[in-house]
């Protein structure tokens, strides 16, 4: 598989009007669709891969991982090529209550999520047929074949389409996928970057956890992406908060008021360049199951990013469907609904999508939940750490 492929393969237009017929058709070339197009290609199955961009632009998304997310890369056979986009780190550096609680060598990675998408991109082969336009229309020709019509003619006969197009509705709608909202502004990601060398402070990854309720944060992570210091921070706020416009306008100050204790290894908080913000919900799907179609990804469900299992969610989705499902499906005629079911009633798709959303849920309600048993728990989670962090810091006897 070539790793750097000519510039015709990442930007393959197919001639105006015609028909090109395949095994399997995604739609959207994020992470999830990309890896679902290699992993088929490689399991010797005709590919297409569409998308309305040849690159992935830069976008506040996921940007780190640890070993059980590689895993399941290299359970698709691409691990190698997501590690050259990753950038390793040990040495995490927990904080509760403000002070240093857990010092561990934990393997994690970080990345920028643009550089990720675009290095499985750019390992495209020549064979596999990347189309760069606009799907406008999706017709069931029967039982056995979807087409796809895009906006400059070109059509694509498929007997399989996978949307992967994340957040985007356009695809979902000519399908008539519904999207609902379930937890709407449910939390809000700040992203940004410290001034200077990564190599500069004293610690591979940093996580602060919120030391009072009324702060409404989750935790603020340092961790390197390349020679940069980034991070993200974790809140439980709405856009229209004044909090948003603030630490966009001034994140230094506001992060010497909120963990004045780690100001020091970090540099004071000199941030360098803008904070982007990625408000979130939490969604699901509905009228999904359908011959012939099938979602992955944020295509079909949305979860937090707080508890870190969004990678995890949309890599068994690809997982699940190339290395279990697709094989069976084309070695038989036919994409009938019995088929497409099988993958939404998988039982490690629906424990991973459960606890998705379980632990969106709970990372929520545990740190700004207003109900008495919320309260309770936070009363008894801050008495054990209290009582941990006196046992680890009182002199030796």
């Amino acid at each position: 598989m070539s790793s750097q492929p000519t510039p015709s393969s990442l930007d393959r237009s197919g001639p105006d009007g015609a028909a090109v017929s395949v095994d399997v058709a995604i739609v959207g070339a994020g992470l999830a669709g990309t890896a679902c197009a290699l992993r088929l290609h490689a399991m010797g199955y005709k590919v297409a891969l569409i998308d309305a961009h040849a690159e992935h632009g830069e976008e506040f998304r996921a940007e780190k991982m640890g070993l059980v997310h590689l895993a399941l890369f290299e359970k698709l056979g691409l691990d190698q090529i997501a590690k050259a986009a990753l950038t390793p780190m040990l040495d995490n550096h927990t904080y509760r209550l403000g002070r240093l609680y857990a010092r561990k060598d934990i393997p994690e990675y970080g990345f920028s999520y643009a550089t990720l998408v675009n290095a499985l991109r750019h390992a495209v082969p020549d064979e596999l047929l990347r189309i760069t336009g606009k799907v406008t229309e999706i017709q069931r020709l029967d039982d056995d074949v979807r087409q796809l019509i895009l906006a400059d003619g070109t059509r694509v006969d498929a007997r399989l389409v996978v949307v992967s197009t994340g957040l985007g509705e356009a695809i979902r709608r000519m399908a008539g996928v519904k999207r609902t909202v379930i937890s709407r502004g449910h939390s809000l990601a700040f992203g940004f970057d410290l001034a200077g060398s990564a190599r500069d402070y004293g610690f591979g990854t940093l996580n602060y956890y919120s030391k009072r309720f009324e702060d409404r944060y989750a935790y603020l992570t340092f961790f390197p992406i390349g020679d940069t210091m980034r991070a993200n921070f974790f809140t439980y706020r709405e856009m229209t908060d004044p909090f948003v416009k603030r630490f966009r306008a001034e994140p230094q100050a506001v992060l010497r008021e909120l963990m004045p204790e780690i100001a020091p290894v970090c540099g004071g908080f000199d941030v360098a360049g803008p904070v982007s913000v990625r408000p979130v919900d939490l969604s699901v799907s509905e009228d999904y199951e359908q011959p012939g179609l099938v979602l992955v990804g944020d295509a079909f469900c949305t979860t937090c990013p707080v508890p870190g299992v969004g990678i995890s969610r949309v890599m068994t989705d690809v997982e699940r469907l190339c290395n279990v499902h697709i094989p069976g499906w084309l070695a038989t005629p036919g994409m009938r609904l019995d088929k497409i079911s099988a993958y939404y009633r998988d039982p490690v798709k629906i424990k991973t999508d459960r606890v998705g959303m379980r632990v969106s849920w709970y990372g929520r309600r545990v740190s700004v939940g207003e109900g008495l048993v919320w309260k309770i728990r936070r009363t008894r989670n801050r008495l054990v750490r209290r009582s941990l962090l006196a046992l680890r810091h009182a002199p030796a006897r």
